[in-house]
């Protein structure tokens, strides 16, 4: 089972077969609109997709090619509507417990714990966080279907991944944001725009040169630095 990864879609139906069997076993298998629906949902999916028709049924057949569903009462049954299932509980032997883990992990991604604790309540209840990263441990340990990822940077808690498709690719450092400069206080200070002698702050006249104040000086600054009267 599984020679090749899956795709989104894929991983969108398979998602929605495994949580529909928990969630509602009443209307399971599902039916294609009910499977469109549920697809498509805005609640519980991460992205949010909208598929059609053809594009779900596209993915149960590459599905169905892999063993990984069934149909039943397909064309040629007498007119009963087909229904859609899913063969992961069986091939890989799943408690219902790993069911709900990695339905959510195919229907919203990598998820930590407590995460997948809050997210699974519709499918099933764990009793504390305790027996959820217990039934992860065992998954994890199996190798097969679920993995750990590197912790983000600046998180505390691990989030986990299935195997079933690409893995997603671990975050790139960040650069650090480059501060912006700051207005400079050199010789081409001050920002009146004027030179020093003209701009009449603690320059000295030269020889010969009147000592009056500028006609129309520049606004006062409240910078401490250049604070001070203009020169009477």
């Amino acid at each position: 089972m599984f020679d090749a990864l899956l795709g989104p879609h894929e991983q969108r139906v398979l998602g929605c077969l495994m949580e529909k069997q928990l969630s509602t076993p009443d209307s399971y298998p599902l039916t294609l609109n009910a499977l469109v629906n549920a697809c498509n949902q805005s609640s519980n999916r991460d992205p949010v997709l909208s598929l059609d028709e053809a594009a779900v049924l596209a993915a149960l057949h590459r599905l169905k090619d892999q063993q990984a569903v069934w149909f039943m009462g397909a064309a040629g049954s007498g007119g009963r509507v087909p229904k859609y299932g899913h063969r992961l509980t069986e091939t890989f032997e799943l408690s219902i417990q790993e069911t709900a883990i990695l339905a959510e992990l195919l229907l919203r991604g990598p998820q930590t714990p407590g995460e997948l604790r809050t997210r699974t309540t519709r499918m099933y209840g764990f009793q504390d966080l305790q027996e959820l990263e217990v039934v992860l441990g065992l998954m994890v340990d199996a190798g097969t279907l679920v993995t750990p990822l590197p912790r983000q940077p600046g998180t505390k808690e691990t989030r986990y991944a299935h195997r079933l498709g690409a893995l997603p690719e671990p975050p790139r450092p960040g650069r650090r944001p480059r501060r912006r400069p700051g207005p400079a206080r050199g010789r081409n200070w001050p920002p009146c725009g004027r030179s020093w002698p003209s701009c009449g702050r603690n320059s000295k006249p030269s020889s010969g040169s009147s000592t009056s104040r500028p006609a129309s000086p520049p606004p006062p600054h409240r910078d401490p630095w250049l604070s001070g009267r203009w020169p009477g």
